[in-house]
């Protein structure tokens, strides 16, 4: 980078650099996030494709979506959960609620934080 100016207007301090100096910046930015974003997923945290954060938005049951994201049927959802099976499906289909306490340990069986399948 070159050319960068220090100015002041107004009494305030400002920083003024040309556009390809900016743009360089914003490059490097973009690369450490990346880099950060990368080291995250090197280090086990899970990504979720496309198809299902789609999905996600348009579910009228999140519990469903990520359940058959997971290769799971009701039953063993509901039984990982210690919940019954009609109980599940009540939940799922929207007839029920669930109290916190079982949506927490929905969402631990589904390995999803409670925020993701209650939003």
């Amino acid at each position: 980078m070159s050319g960068i100016q220090r100015i002041e207007i107004d009494g305030r301090p400002y920083v003024l650099l040309s556009e390809e100096d900016y743009e360089d910046m914003i490059d490097m930015i973009d690369t450490i996030e990346a880099q950060a974003i990368m080291a995250r997923i090197a280090a086990g945290e899970e990504t979720w494709p496309h198809e299902l954060v789609v999905e996600l938005m348009s579910t009228d049951s999140r519990i469903r979506t990520y359940r058959t994201y997971r290769g799971m049927s009701v039953s063993e959802l509901a039984a990982a959960a210690g919940i019954s099976q009609p109980y599940l499906s009540e939940i799922e289909n929207g007839r029920k609620t669930g109290s916190v306490d079982v949506l927490r340990r929905i969402a631990a069986a589904l390995r999803v934080e409670l925020d993701d399948i209650a939003g």
